[in-house]
This record gives C-alpha cells, sequence and structure tokens, in this order.
C-alpha cells in the first residue's frame, strides 16, 4: 500500500465512494437472511426487526432511528455474541453518533429484562444514565425492542421500510478512515 502513488489513490478512493450508492441494496438481502434465524422465540429474527422498527415507526421516530430499529439485529448473520456492535458499525457511518449508540449498547439496556436468569446485573445499563442517548435507549429497549416478538402483531413487510432504508444508507455522514 506504502507503494501506491497519489493518483493511484484517488482513483481508489473514486471507486470506493461509487460502492456506497449499493449499500441499501446489500442492507436489504442482510436483513431478509434473518429470517433464517428463531433463536427460539416466537417469530423469526426478521419478524422481529421489523415488529421493532414499526414500534419506533409509530413513536414518531425519524428515519435513522427506524432504519437502526430495523437493523439492530442484523449482526445476527454474522454472531449473536456481538451482533449489537456488528449492527452498530454498519450503521455508524449512516447514522447520527446517539442512534450508533443506543444500538452498540441495546443489549445491556435489554438485560434489565431478562439478565437477571442468567446472573447478569440487571441495571448495568445504569452505568450509561449520564450519556446524551440514555433515554433513546430506555426507550427502544423497553417499548419498542423487547416487546417485538409477538407472532399476533400485524407485521409490515420489510419492503414497507425499503425506502427508509434507501434514504439512510443511501449517503454517509461520514467516510471513515
Amino acid at each position: 500500500m506504502d507503494q501506491g502513488t497519489r493518483e493511484e489513490w484517488q482513483f481508489i478512493r473514486r471507486e470506493t465512494l461509487k460502492t456506497q450508492d449499493e449499500a441499501p441494496d446489500r442492507v436489504l438481502p442482510m436483513l431478509a437472511a434473518l429470517a433464517a434465524f428463531t433463536d427460539g422465540y416466537a417469530v423469526d429474527q426478521l419478524q422481529h426487526s421489523l415488529q421493532t422498527a414499526a414500534h419506533a415507526e409509530a413513536a414518531g421516530a425519524g428515519d435513522e432511528m427506524v432504519v437502526a430499529a430495523l437493523c439492530h439485529d442484523m449482526g445476527k448473520v454474522i454472531s449473536t455474541a456481538n451482533h449489537a456492535a456488528v449492527a452498530a458499525e454498519i450503521l455508524r457511518p449512516y447514522v447520527c453518533d446517539e442512534v450508533y449508540q443506543v444500538i452498540h449498547a441495546h443489549q445491556t439496556f435489554e438485560a434489565k429484562h431478562y439478565g437477571h436468569h442468567f446472573g447478569w446485573d440487571p441495571q448495568e445499563r445504569e452505568r450509561f444514565a449520564d450519556r446524551p442517548w440514555y433515554a433513546d435507549a430506555v426507550r427502544f429497549a423497553d417499548e419498542w425492542d423487547q416487546v417485538a416478538f409477538d407472532p399476533a402483531f400485524d407485521t409490515p413487510p420489510l419492503e414497507h421500510f425499503a425506502p427508509r432504508v434507501r434514504r439512510v444508507f443511501g449517503g454517509t455522514r461520514t467516510i471513515t478512515k
């Protein structure tokens, strides 16, 4: 890499930026792949993600948060153990820092509802109480995510959210290093 000329690196950067336009076309199939995972829940992970996004949408959340709610578990396509971090990093260039932080920490915030079954501290999320995104993370975990496992819920299809996915992933807030 250290042998490349400025012109070569500028060309590579231009080509890389072109692929950013394809991000929604890579994210949507990744979300659809969540249908293969139930992880023991009453609905598959795609239905769960769609329900979480529908709750966020019904609450009047903006595009970034609705899309983040839709994408919050997409890291499970790769790894359940660190899925929140995977999803947050995929979202990072496209959403504000507060939304990124909510997704990154959502497992910690959800643990209030089930952590005691595993010997975890259900109050661990309180260590974030002074963060500006804390209230959003509480709302995400308590009102949207942990209630989104309902097989009787009138779940909108992925196509319902596709325009929002295209808007959010259609550009970047920053091009990371």
